[in-house]
């Protein structure tokens, strides 16, 4: 395991919305969320949008006191905007040489890193990130994943595994699940379509921020 831990994060994650552009960051951090991700598809987009829209994502969350605003895959565009911190997959990660990995470190970037499998959730955990987002815990539609659902028990088991590292849960999680998912001692629940696709985005942000509050207390009981 690397000596150089990434920078911690200053607060816990609670409710994490995924969203899909720098729009919907600052919406979303207008109504209350302090954790967020922007993940911003490159097609059809070209480089100089992508940049546009990190750089968006990061100035929108330096008006909030608190927020945590983490780029999904872009890096070196999350790097050159002073982003609080960045979001990789796996294979994401494993791509970086270990210069370019030195250089997220010494940046004071956070870091969060995906894993589906306890292999990952080693290799992740050896990259001492910021936090670790552990799914899909439940089944999900919004894109076909190599994986099978994680489950609450094997969830519970692997959070005891990392327990100097906070950890993120995603993947179909409703609203009605979110008890049962935070028991399992995570730090947040990322969601993506509990908001985007809300009849009520807005309402559903602060729905969600206050049931993880709330719940934050039950977390490993």
């Amino acid at each position: 395991m690397t000596n150089t831990r990434f920078a911690p994060l200053i607060a816990s994650i609670g409710f994490y919305p995924v969203l899909p552009d720098a729009d919907w960051v600052q919406r979303v951090l207008y109504w209350g969320a302090l954790t967020v991700q922007l993940r911003f598809k490159p097609a059809p987009h070209n480089d100089a949008a992508i940049a546009e829209q990190v750089q968006k994502a990061v100035a929108a969350g330096r008006t909030v006191p608190g927020a945590q605003v983490f780029i999904n895959d872009h890096w070196r565009h999350a790097l050159a905007a002073g982003a609080y911190g960045v979001h990789l997959g796996q294979e994401d990660w494993a791509a970086l040489t270990d210069a370019e990995r030195a250089t997220l470190r010494a940046s004071g970037m956070r870091l969060g890193l995906s894993t589906h499998t306890p292999e990952e959730l080693a290799l992740a955990r050896a990259a001492a990130p910021s936090y670790l987002a552990i799914g899909p815990v439940y089944p999900t539609t919004l894109k076909v994943m190599p994986y099978e659902p994680v489950g609450l028990e094997r969830l519970q088991q692997w959070v005891r595994t990392v327990p100097d590292c906070p950890v993120v849960a995603i993947g179909g999680i409703a609203w009605e699940q979110m008890r049962a998912v935070m028991q399992c001692g995570v730090n947040g629940i990322a969601v993506v379509s509990a908001v985007t696709q809300a009849p009520d985005p807005q309402r559903a942000v602060s729905a969600g921020v206050e049931a993880c509050r709330a719940l934050a207390g039950t977390a490993g009981t």
